[in-house]
């Protein structure tokens, strides 16, 4: 017999409900429209196929037509390989690589070539196959500015990149303060961006791509464009962060960006996954976590994109007589707060009831939430 669902709704008609204002017109401006635009081009992400066989076959002729001239551009492996894979040998790891710059120019061979040649150039100068064994410093900026952390839904590796830090004048000084500093930041940029490709697969169908999720709040444009168009193959998606959930798990997602995960979370072990669910305009969710014992300590998160709704948390004791605690009193929660993380010890055996209550909007709204229960360890 299948256990009930934690969650109970309560609707009310949205006919009920005094119509929403329409948003006044504001000028947009050049990160907003550059963040919609992403959002609108990317509705969801899909890879690449690598499969010979899927190809066109347009496609497979210039797959084979790129193999020739590279044999006969260059003399051996050692000058034309990367990420430690030989792109003349031909085998799937190497048509993978060889796809995706044939898809950058749109099969036009000549001008893959030409990028290609370029960036096996680029890489022997900068030394791009070696940097991910330096030690470059820059240990304030880890876990900050640019870091790998975690996958999306599909097992690909996501990169964050947070550039608002440099808002601070004497970071921007220590960091971009002239071009051999500007210049040892890119290093460490493309630094992380190694690492992280070394997590791919490099085969047809299996995670060949990075996802880079690009905080574009704060961000000192011109040093990190000119830093950006350095480096080849750099690919981003841009995206508001109450749609990252699209594409990555909320157990995976820094809390900043709408997500459930926090810095002490990576201490102990693999994220807890959290139950998803929708609340619908006009409707009160509730979440009701039963069988806690008296003694035991319950610790929640719980978080809906874009919140600008009312939150409540309340135990709910089984013995009659008792009185419920209001452990959280309703409030009003803005856009903009993170997921909320709090914990309870219960005196006496009962329930936790966590309430969302959407009534006074008719937009729909995307949510998630964790727990876990602790017993007592007091005999």
């Amino acid at each position: 017999m299948e256990a009930s669902s934690p969650i109970s709704i309560q609707q009310t008609p949205l006919q009920d409900h005094p119509s929403e204002p329409s948003p006044k017109p504001y000028k947009k401006s050049f990160v907003t429209t550059l963040m919609e635009a992403a959002t609108l081009r990317t509705p969801s992400f899909k890879e690449d196929t690598y499969f010979i066989s899927h190809l066109k076959s347009s496609e497979k002729k210039a797959l084979l037509e790129f193999r020739d001239k590279l044999s006969a551009s260059y003399d051996s492996d050692s000058e034309c390989s990367m990420w430690g894979i030989p792109l003349m040998s031909g085998d799937e790891k190497a048509d993978v690589i060889l796809l995706k710059f044939l898809r950058a120019r749109d099969f036009r061979v000549p001008d893959a070539l030409r990028m290609l040649d370029k960036c096996l150039s680029w890489r022997k100068e900068f030394g791009a196959d070696s940097i991910c064994e330096v030690d470059l410093g820059f240990k304030e900026l880890e876990g900050v500015v640019a870091y790998m952390h975690g996958y999306d839904r599909e097992g690909h590796p996501v990169c964050y990149n947070a550039y608002g830090v440099f808002k601070d004048k004497e970071m921007y000084e220590r960091i971009f303060g002239d071009e051999e500093k500007l210049k040892k930041f890119l290093r460490w940029r493309v630094q992380v961006l190694e690492r992280g490709i070394k997590l791919l697969n490099f085969k047809p169908g299996g995670v060949n791509s990075i996802i880079q999720v690009t905080d574009l709040k704060d961000m000192p444009k011109r040093e990190l464009r000119v830093a950006s168009n350095q480096i080849p193959l750099f690919f981003k998606i841009i995206i508001l962060k109450w749609w990252l959930v699209r594409f990555i798990r909320p157990e995976d997602i820094p809390v900043q960006y709408g997500g459930l995960c926090r810095p002490s979370d990576l201490q102990n072990g693999p994220p807890k996954p959290a139950s998803e669910f929708a609340v619908k305009g006009g409707e009160k969710v509730n979440i009701q976590i039963e069988g806690i014992e008296g003694g035991a300590t319950i610790t929640w998160d719980i978080v809906v994109g874009g919140w600008d709704l009312e939150y409540s948390a309340e135990f709910v004791p089984n013995a009659e007589g008792s009185y419920t605690i209001a452990v959280e009193k309703i409030r009003q929660v803005a856009p903009s707060e993170e997921a909320i993380h709090n914990s309870y010890t219960s005196r006496e055996a009962g329930k936790m009831v966590l309430s969302v209550d959407n009534t006074a909007s008719k937009r729909k709204k995307v949510a998630a939430y964790r727990y876990i229960v602790r017993k007592s360890t007091v005999v």
